[in-house]
């Protein structure tokens, strides 16, 4: 299969991200010899670790469409083992297991082959369906409810959700002249990121009124409608560079993200709370886990999604 042909704008996109990420690592150094009795350690862990997930991604997608989507599928592997580590399952759902880890091969074919009808339904309807099932048939019915709700809401957000980020990557070109299928990838994970570091940000400089104390205590109102509007004014300007959204739709768009950011934010502190960990893993240096870097792309990813679908596919 022939590598990928970027537009400019993707090309200045990861250009961009480049020289941030070259900033930040002059900085972290910087930071280390003005000031060595301060440990920065876990800043350095941070943007090296930053490095390796951009030159990923940069390498998948610079080769062809068929490795970018098995890229992103491995990554939805991971974040579904990484989220099976943390929650127990009874000894008798083994061999179910079998068969909610062979559902991510199948879900990224759907999406490899461009099968917009099967992507869709595959995973809420066939999966699920098939699921319970298979536990009735091994015969316990102990923790019954727990066992399957655990696995739903596993293969809802670690694969159903994050093949949306991949789908992307198979819509029409044409569609969008200036920056392709790849131009609105880039879009939806660069505005998430940013909305999540503009949320610390407002919520440090100005921020009092927690949201959410008993789930997150450090999201405030501040930070919230700071990240939010801040998203929104990104998507803007943006948009006309690498997507087909109009200012309006990308001012929608810049909202969606930035609400739909925090819901995915705070719905995995709630997880991770309830299970009494700071941290989804320790596979990321600096960052934790695969669902603690991914938390708000699982509900970022098939919203924007389907606003992007609905307007201009």
């Amino acid at each position: 299969m022939t590598s990928i042909n970027l537009p400019l704008s993707v090309q200045i996109a990861f250009a961009g991200i480049a020289l941030m990420l070259c900033i930040a690592s002059c900085l972290s150094i910087t930071l280390q010899h003005r000031r060595p009795e301060c440990d920065y350690s876990e800043l350095r862990q941070r943007v090296r670790t930053w490095w390796i997930i951009v030159a990923v991604f940069a390498v998948a997608v610079l080769i062809n469409r068929a490795t970018s989507v098995i890229v992103l599928g491995l990554i939805s592997f991971l974040a579904f083992k990484e989220y099976l580590s943390l929650i127990p399952t009874r000894r008798a759902d083994h061999r179910v297991l079998f068969w909610a880890y062979l559902a991510i091969p199948v879900q990224y074919y759907w999406v490899w082959a461009g099968w917009y009808g099967l992507f869709i339904i595959f995973i809420p309807i066939y999966v699920f369906l098939w699921l319970p099932m298979r536990m009735i048939l091994i015969g316990e019915t102990q923790g019954f409810l727990r066992a399957i709700g655990t696995l739903h809401w596993g293969l809802m957000i670690c694969v159903f959700s994050l093949s949306h980020m991949a789908f992307m990557l198979v819509l029409p070109a044409e569609n969008n002249p200036g920056g392709g299928s790849m131009g609105i990838l880039i879009y939806l994970i660069f505005l998430t990121e940013i909305n999540d570091v503009a949320q610390y940000l407002w919520g440090k400089s100005l921020g009092k009124r927690k949201i959410v104390p008993k789930v997150s205590p450090n999201k405030t109102f501040a930070g919230f409608w700071g990240g939010v509007l801040s998203t929104a004014v990104l998507a803007v300007l943006l948009a006309p560079w690498l997507t087909p959204l109009t200012r309006i739709e990308a001012l929608g768009a810049g909202l969606l993200i930035g609400v739909a950011g925090f819901v995915g934010d705070v719905t995995i502190s709630a997880l991770k709370r309830d299970l009494g960990v700071k941290n989804s893993g320790s596979l990321l240096p600096g960052h934790g886990g695969i669902l603690d870097r991914l938390d708000s792309l699982t509900y970022t990813a098939p919203l924007f999604f389907h606003y992007v679908y609905f307007l201009h596919y």
